[in-house]
């Protein structure tokens, strides 16, 4: 598919902006904003929606916990998930005379304890309850069911009734805040095992039952995998007058195919510093030049790698990945849902090590990860973004006269094709001096000010280093868990007393490392 030459531009000048930071490797590097010059909100995208495995995991105790958790420090607003329809869930069945049954009491305790923490669902509808469907093909270890139902009627009556249980029990107003997406990467064979003129049925029906309910409730999709089928979408909904609120689509960092169930695929870190963000932009693209140019564009899927087993997601250039890409993007996303929150996370089985390349940004005895810290700080970000040349940072304010600098270094590191991710990552990766950074922020109000540094970097709320250090342990006793969170706890590195003079720059210079990222935060006293 062809990009249009503005997508191709925004490649390029990704590209020249990281051939240009690493030719210049050591040299020192500087921020220079000033607090009347501002650039507007910051995009609220960065922390819109994160993503989970499936819903019969949020039943868990430790699962809520954990989200609870990440919904504070983080701020969250939407999470995704499949499995809704699935039979852990119990949603539908048939009488003896092939009359449809509907359930929903499990659901109503994950989306109850959605409610109860101010998080909103971004309601993937899948799999196929076995009672509807048409064959038997299933995936992962959970057994979500992929094949298309053998009476659409049917399905459409139970989308319709899910959404008027929906409505009932949380009101209209609420519902009208929530997004219905149809399916999950139904461009993959592994997850509809029907053709793309099946799934556009599969879409038409449940959109029409959602929009029965009522036309207000926002529906979309494809929700495929590798920004595929978007142009095809748009042309079907419009030429067949089909609802479209919304283009989903997945984007990753590797090198590889879209699916790795089980993980055991090598997957290696692709070079191109357009990977993942020029997919969003061309996607973006193509929605302008459609004949439905105001459609919202959410990648309710990405990461630095598709498989759960991929030790880049422990590692702490995970973290630093993480905030290029999503500078990169900008506006051009609506969210973009980090895949995922948990490694509480079963599409392979349950997992026998406690770091094992998981998605999540926790593992599963609630360690943070550095990935985790990369959205804590984007969430402690003032509302009001200042005017940077910079490419990796953001500088904000907020109304009480607080200004936050959050800044990062992405460098590269991985050797190239011939070796893994998952033979790289899971080594001890100690990182190169990468010079000095100043950050230089003018028009600041003479007074007294607090200055805080947090860090995120090698050694530095580096959990899967400390693990390392403890020789690796196939499990974790409770003492064990514990001092690796107490070693990675997200606590300042310094915190000063200084004060700014009438009419005087405030001046802060740091040594960064590669894959360092800082959290400068500037308290008015």
């Amino acid at each position: 598919m062809k990009k249009h030459w503005y997508v191709m531009m925004a490649a390029f000048l990704l590209i020249a902006e990281t051939a240009t930071a690493q030719k210049d490797h050591n040299q020192d590097r500087a921020i220079n904003v000033d607090l009347r010059k501002t650039a507007g909100p910051l995009p609220a995208m960065l922390n819109a929606c994160v993503g989970a495995g499936r819903a019969a995991e949020g039943l868990r105790a430790d699962w809520q916990q954990q989200l609870a958790y990440v919904r504070k420090e983080c701020g969250f607003r939407y999470i995704r998930m499949h499995g809704l329809l699935g039979d852990e869930m119990a949603v539908y069945t048939q009488d003896e005379k092939g009359n449809p049954q509907y359930n929903y009491m499990y659901i109503d305790v994950l989306f109850d304890f959605l409610h109860s923490i101010g998080m909103k669902p971004f309601v993937e509808l899948g799999f196929m309850p076995s009672a509807l469907a048409s064959g038997p093909k299933t995936i992962f270890w959970w057994r979500g069911n992929v094949t298309p139902p053998r009476d659409y009627d049917k399905w459409e009556k139970l989308i319709q009734n899910l959404v008027a249980h929906f409505t009932e029990r949380y009101g209209a107003e609420e519902v009208k805040c929530w997004y219905f997406e149809v399916w999950n990467e139904p461009n993959l064979d592994g997850f509809w095992a029907g053709s793309q003129a099946d799934y556009f049925k599969l879409y038409t029906h449940a959109a029409r039952g959602i929009k029965n309910v009522n036309p207000a409730y926002r529906v979309g999709g494809p929700g495929t995998a590798g920004a595929a089928w978007e142009p095809e979408m748009i042309d079907y909904c419009y030429q067949h007058k089909v609802p479209l609120d919304f283009i989903s689509t997945h984007a990753y960092g590797v090198k590889q195919g879209y699916l790795d169930e089980f993980g055991r695929s090598g997957t290696v870190l692709d070079k191109n510093p357009a990977s993942v963000s020029g997919d969003v932009l061309q996607s973006r693209a193509e929605i302008a030049a459609s004949k439905m140019p105001g459609l919202e564009l959410h990648y309710t899927e990405w990461s630095a790698s598709y498989t759960p087993a991929d030790p880049i997601h422990d590692s702490y250039h995970e973290a630093a990945y993480v905030l290029q890409k999503l500078k990169q993007v900008g506006n051009a996303a609506n969210s973009m849902s980090y895949w995922v929150f948990t490694d509480i996370f079963e599409e392979p089985g349950p997992r026998f090590t406690p770091f094992h390349g998981g998605f999540g940004m926790l593992t599963i005895q609630g360690i943070n990860k550095p990935v985790f810290y990369a959205y804590q700080f984007l969430h402690r970000l003032g509302s009001t973004e200042l005017v940077n040349k910079d490419t990796s940072s953001w500088v904000c304010r907020d109304s009480s006269g607080n200004v936050q600098a959050l800044v990062w270094d992405f460098t590269n590191t991985h050797p190239g094709d011939s070796v893994h991710n998952q033979r790289y990552y899971i080594r001890d990766l100690p990182s190169k001096a990468k010079g000095k950074l100043q950050l230089n922020i003018a028009g600041m109000a003479a007074g007294q000010y607090a200055v805080e540094l947090y860090k995120v970097g090698y050694n530095s709320n580096d959990a899967y280093t400390s693990y390392l250090s403890m020789g690796s342990p196939a499990q974790l006793n409770r003492q064990q868990v514990e001092l690796i969170k107490q070693q990675n706890n997200g606590a300042p590195v310094s915190r000063a007393i200084i004060s700014v003079k009438e009419n005087e720059a405030f001046t802060k210079t740091i040594d960064i490392r590669e894959n360092d990222v800082f959290l400068i935060n500037i308290l008015k006293l």
